[in-house]
């Protein structure tokens, strides 16, 4: 019966190795297709509304995403960013850069 119970803790062990490996696989899959946003100081982006759900009355359903442009004015390890107003006021909060996306100036309203 000890026997037994030798194996059965042998089996448990190559059922763990199994999933670390799996998971280290799907690891290695799942990394390949995730582009990581990096952005650098002085560059323009678009900051995401927060809370994430909240909408305007006024436009439903229209109400937008997004809102900026912000310039990044300071970068953080682990992907974290300081940003400000084009006008200025700096925020004293950072935000994570998930929450941001790069601002490409449009030719009719930036002209």
């Amino acid at each position: 019966m000890m026997d037994d119970l030798e194996d059965l803790n042998c089996h448990w062990l190559r059922a763990l190795e199994n999933i670390e490996a799996n998971k280290l696989r799907v690891t290695k899959y799942y990394d390949k297709k995730v582009k990581a946003k990096q952005f650098h100081e002085a560059k323009l982006v678009w900051k995401l509304i927060l809370p994430i759900g909240t909408k305007d009355i006024a436009y439903g359903k229209w109400s937008p995403n997004w809102e900026g442009p912000y310039r990044i004015t300071r970068c953080v390890p682990g992907n974290t960013y300081f940003y400000e107003m084009l006008e200025g006021e700096e925020f004293n909060r950072a935000l994570n850069g998930k929450h941001f996306k790069k601002y490409y100036p449009s030719i009719w309203v930036d002209a």
